[in-house]
């Protein structure tokens, strides 16, 4: 059983940044692959960002590419989202998950079975 609370969201202008945590309970967290995904008001809960296990495999979803940046501290049992060049379009509630998969799972929403309860990013214009 894994466990994990975000934390980092808030309140800030387009262009500006932020940087999501999430921790994980556990001993075996440097097991799991960790992904980020979010979900705006009426609109399905998205892919953002997957790390593997130990760090070495990531994946980005295209929409954030080249201004979000994910990373694990395995001593931590944390993994972060720093989120730079933020658009109102990044607006929504963003969720870490956890789960023991392959690659090719990382950007499946099915595949992850546990969750954070998520902290709200709202990006201004």
């Amino acid at each position: 059983q894994v466990q994990l609370v975000e934390s980092g969201g808030g309140l800030v202008q387009a262009g500006g940044s932020l940087r999501l945590s999430c921790a994980a309970s556990g001993r075996t967290f440097s097991t799991y692959a960790m992904g980020w995904f979010r979900q705006a008001p009426g609109k399905e809960r998205e892919f953002v960002a997957a790390v593997s296990g130990s760090g070495s495999r990531i994946l980005y979803a295209d929409s954030v590419k080249g201004r979000f940046t994910i990373s694990r501290d395995n001593a931590k049992n944390t993994v972060y989202l720093q989120m730079n060049s933020l658009k109102p379009e990044d607006t929504a509630v963003y969720y870490c998950a956890a789960d023991q998969i392959i690659s090719a799972y990382y950007s499946q929403v099915q595949k992850y079975n546990y969750w954070g309860q998520g902290t709200q990013v709202t990006v201004s214009s």
